[in-house]
């Protein structure tokens, strides 16, 4: 009976399941996001969020630790570099895992692993308005009036550009020279 064990075996032997892990863990490390399934995501998440912690701490120590569980300089270089200084004041939490449906094939569940902090999309999220809750009586009438102000609103746009620069130019020789007189007349 296996009460309490709850590790996930990924359906390999102890030696190919540490393999497999420590190069996807380069591979994570290195390309800052992997496409995988689902249970390799969350068994690697396990393993290299660990690693990424030690990484704070730029010792030797740390670094044979992490050497030990990785046989990658490249991979050392980028972990103690670049990935320490962006996560060195997370708590924890260094990876996000993103599904994405089921494989063709054999319908496993894929998903993305990928380094939180080196995501450019998560992190320029604008922030959602706040929307006030209106009855459709109230936005009808509204939302014809700007639909029939905008067509009125783009024509005088269209020929403002061909019109502005030929006087734009001459409108600010005269400003700039009427501070200049002004001053000539105070003087």
């Amino acid at each position: 009976m296996r009460h309490g064990k709850k590790f996930n075996h990924l359906g390999r032997t102890a030696d190919h399941r540490r393999a497999m892990l420590a190069n996807m863990a380069i591979s994570l490390i290195m390309h800052k996001r992997i496409t995988t399934t689902l249970a390799k995501a969350k068994a690697l998440k396990k393993y290299v969020e660990p690693l990424i912690t030690r990484s704070k701490d730029d010792s030797t120590n740390s670094r044979r630790v992490v050497f030990s569980y990785l046989q990658n300089k490249e991979a050392l270089k980028e972990l103690f570099g670049p990935v320490a200084q962006k996560v060195g004041d997370r708590p924890g939490g260094y990876t996000r895992i993103i599904k994405l449906g089921f494989r063709q094939g054999d319908a496993a569940e894929k998903a993305f692993i990928e380094l939180v902090d080196f995501d450019e999309n998560m992190l320029k999220s604008p922030k959602a308005e706040k929307k006030t809750r209106r009855s459709r009586k109230s936005a009808a009438p509204k939302a014809e009036a700007p639909a029939a102000e905008a067509p009125a609103a783009e024509a005088p746009k269209a020929e403002a550009p061909v019109e502005a620069p030929a006087e734009a130019p001459v409108e600010e020789a005269p400003a700039a020279e009427a501070p200049a007189a002004e001053e000539a007349k105070a003087e």
